[in-house]
């Protein structure tokens, strides 16, 4: 169960990440904050799974 709220949060975290790089070309101001946050988010949506939940089937 703990996977699958991880996988909800990732995939939120991914879609917030999309969302932000597209609302960057639309701001007048804070384009580049915007858009490495957009960055950041996508970054983090595949790489928490990567190494977090990875390592999860190990334990089993």
């Amino acid at each position: 169960m703990g996977d699958v709220i991880a996988f909800i949060l990732c995939f939120l975290l991914f879609l917030v990440g999309l969302f932000l790089l597209g609302l960057a070309d639309t701001l007048p101001a804070w384009q580049g904050l915007v858009f490495f946050a957009g960055i950041v988010c996508v970054a983090l949506s595949f790489g928490i799974p990567v190494h977090l939940l990875g390592h999860s089937e190990l334990k089993r």
